[in-house]
Parts: structure tokens; C-alpha cells; sequence
């Protein structure tokens, strides 16, 4: 794969949005993990074999609670599911990527680069090579950021800063972006319901992907009423 000073320059120009929006999310990830337990080398693992914000963050706070590993391999799963939608979007775009750059691309798919890529491929110039360096532009500025964070955890107090609010925010944000009509609003309340009330019936943290699963099954029958009152 040929990649030209052009094709970088304009996907790095692209990409550096991205990575400051990336940078302080990062480094408070960082921290959380280093309280967590974990080095900055796992922290570093971590982000590069996940690469995914809310799904780590979601993982450090299930490890810090003592959760099984069956409970967080599926709630980071099912968090992870957008990715499929997002990939298939994407994937109109990309029938002339060699083979063996389509995982390499798939890999580097997030809410952000994808967000990204979309808007430049509807309305710009825009190929597989320039969507392929913002991904792994962000995706570098995602690592450095979370090991920088590991190290400055040893340097910061607990609690400092509202770091340990990080998370709830990081997830509050991503919530209120996820609200785009009535049913998205309805599912959020019935989950945070159903989440709440499980949260004191079942033991551990397996009530989280209840929720998540009941949930998502009533937005679906939703959507499908909302559409049978259309037609």
C-alpha cells in the first residue's frame, strides 16, 4: 500500500480534530486505569488491542468493581455492536480497497473517525487511503494519550481534578448524542430504570446487560409500531 505526502497531509489535517478532543479523554482514561490496578504498558495494550473509549472506560469501572469476565466481555460487546452499522455504512465507499487493508481499516473504526469519514466521502475528494490515516492518526494520538495517562496516575491523587467523574461524563455525553427522537429517549429511561432497580435485586453486575438487552428490545418494537402507524 502506497501511501503519498499528499494522502497523509490531508488525512492528517483531517485527523487532528479528532486527536484534541482524543488527548484529555485519554489522559483521564489513563488515570482511572492506573487507579484500577494497571500499568502503563497494560494501559497502552489495552488501547491498542481495544481502541475503543466508552467500551474501556466501561471495562476499567466493571475490573474496579470486581465484575467476572464473563460480564465484562459482554457488556463491552454489546457496547460495541454500533460498530457493525457503522463499518456497513462505511462500506459503500470502500469496494476498491485492496483485501488486506479492509481489516486494517475496520480495526481503526470509532464514533468520531467514522463520523469523520462519512462527511468526507459524501461531500469531498475523498478515498480509502485518506480515511485509513485518519484512523490510525487518531487512533496513535488515543494511545500516547492513555499511557501518558497511566504514568501521571502515579503522580495524582485519587479524586483529584474530578477525574473519577470522567467516566460518567464521557458516558453522559455520549448518551445525550445518542438522543436523536422520542424512542432514543425512552430507551435511555428504560434502561437507566430497569438498570436501577436490577442493581438492588441482582447480585454483581450482570443487571447492566439486562438492561441493556430489554431495553434495546423495546426500542426495537417501537420502531417497528412507529413505522406500521407510517405505512
Amino acid at each position: 500500500m502506497k501511501v503519498n505526502a499528499n494522502i497523509l497531509s490531508e488525512g492528517a489535517r483531517a485527523a487532528w480534530p479528532i486527536c484534541l478532543g482524543y488527548f484529555p479523554i485519554g489522559i483521564a482514561f489513563g488515570v482511572i486505569a492506573q487507579k484500577a490496578g494497571l500499568n502503563p504498558l497494560e494501559i497502552g495494550l489495552m488501547s491498542l488491542l481495544v481502541f475503543a473509549g466508552s467500551s474501556q472506560f466501561i471495562a476499567i469501572s466493571l475490573l474496579s468493581s470486581g465484575a467476572s469476565f464473563l460480564a465484562i466481555t459482554l457488556t463491552t460487546f454489546i457496547v460495541n455492536l454500533r460498530h457493525f452499522l457503522m463499518s456497513s455504512a462505511l462500506a459503500v465507499y470502500l469496494r476498491h480497497t485492496p483485501k488486506k487493508c479492509i481489516t486494517l481499516f475496520g480495526y481503526g473504526v470509532t464514533d468520531e473517525s467514522f463520523a469523520m469519514n462519512l462527511a468526507f466521502f459524501r461531500t469531498k475528494d475523498w478515498d480509502w487511503r485518506k480515511a485509513l490515516v485518519v484512523n490510525h492518526i487518531s487512533n496513535l494520538a488515543w494511545v500516547v494519550s492513555t499511557i501518558l495517562g497511566g504514568f501521571g496516575g502515579s503522580l495524582i491523587p485519587r479524586g483529584s481534578f474530578g477525574i473519577d467523574y470522567a467516566l460518567i461524563a464521557m458516558l453522559l455525553c455520549l448518551l445525550v448524542f445518542q438522543l436523536r427522537d422520542k424512542i432514543h429517549a425512552i430507551v435511555a429511561i428504560i434502561s437507566g430504570i430497569i438498570a436501577t432497580t436490577m442493581a438492588l435485586i441482582i447480585p454483581g453486575n450482570s443487571y447492566i446487560i439486562v438492561a441493556a438487552i430489554i431495553a434495546a428490545t423495546a426500542g426495537l418494537l417501537l420502531r417497528r409500531k412507529k413505522y406500521e402507524h407510517q405505512s
